[in-house]
């Protein structure tokens, strides 16, 4: 990713416009240096910071004197030199020095309105038109600044809205799933239960048609049973019958031979015993008798 383009101009921030200039002027020198030895040039630079501060660079073959010599030659001018020792020549130098520094004390108060007193019509509209064009920058720069910021808080803005509705889809998705598995569940539940219905059918189903099994299986050992008393009524009816009936044709042979000797004692024969109309012996319950044990009632 390649380093972004910056617009060149002043620095308005007092410490990036420091730490700028120490990493440019590193690399002034270091390229400085490198164009001195690749193409053996004698390359003399001079830097002064904001703050005053002198930097310089020299070709290692030859110093600072003779290249500022080589370039007065150069250009066809020189710089006049000065006898440090000349008193006149210091008190002027301590002249101009302090007219300078009272120009600039001057400025510096017109700058912090401290007296005005000094100032003319035409140093107040120099004034006035300086403070209103450093006040058009200061806007401008201010208003670069909050459209900067807006701008930030436009894609910040964005980047919360773009987050905001991926977590609502998430979050959507997660609720659909959840319902997809609650209806499964329900959907389980109610198949269970239905199951476990049709279970408890089959079984109640089950126990009827064991029960009805076992009430036919009774009903046809009730009948069984009855069938056999019945039977076993009739044949101890019917020997009763025979045991009375013996017992009373005895009776009346042994009275008829009785009389029979008293009146005719000549007649040698018996009369013969009255006629037995047959007798039937009838049940008790002659229904038990027709009853069907396969009918659909014992079902």
């Amino acid at each position: 990713m390649g380093r972004g383009k910056i617009a060149i101009r002043r620095i308005e921030n007092r410490t990036t416009r420091q730490v700028t200039f120490s990493k440019r002027r590193g690399g002034l020198f270091k390229k400085t240096h490198e164009l001195s030895v690749l193409c053996d040039a004698q390359i003399a630079l001079i830097v002064f910071s904001s703050n005053g501060k002198l930097f310089e660079y020299c070709t290692q073959t030859t110093c600072m004197d003779q290249i500022i010599r080589r370039y007065q030659i150069a250009i066809g001018s020189r710089i006049p030199e000065h006898n440090m020792n000349d008193p006149e020549e210091l008190e002027r130098q301590v002249r101009s020095m302090k007219k300078e520094t009272d120009d600039l004390q001057l400025s510096l108060q017109r700058y912090t309105a401290e007296d005005f007193s000094t100032f003319h019509l035409r140093d107040l509209d120099d004034i006035e038109n300086r403070l209103q064009n450093s006040l058009n920058r200061v806007r401008a720069r201010k208003s670069e600044l909050l459209q900067q910021q807006v701008d930030n808080l436009r894609r910040k803005e964005k980047i919360l809205e773009d987050e905001n509705e991926q977590i609502y889809h998430l979050i959507k998705e997660e609720q659909m799933a959840m319902e997809e598995q609650q209806q499964q569940q329900m959907a389980a539940a109610v198949m269970m239960q239905k199951r476990r219905s049709e279970e408890d059918d089959e079984e109640v189903m089950m126990r009827l048609r064991r029960r009805a099994a076992h009430d036919s299986h009774d009903n046809a050992a009730d009948d069984h049973q009855a069938q056999a008393a019945a039977v076993e009524l009739q044949l101890q009816l019917q020997h009763d019958y025979h045991n009375h009936h013996h017992h009373d044709q005895a009776s009346s042979c042994v009275l008829q031979l009785a009389s029979v000797q008293q009146q005719l004692p000549s007649d040698p024969s018996p009369p013969p015993p009255p006629f037995l109309l047959p007798y039937r012996l009838q049940p008790f319950q002659p229904n038990l008798l027709d009853i069907n044990l396969h009918s659909s009632t014992y079902e």
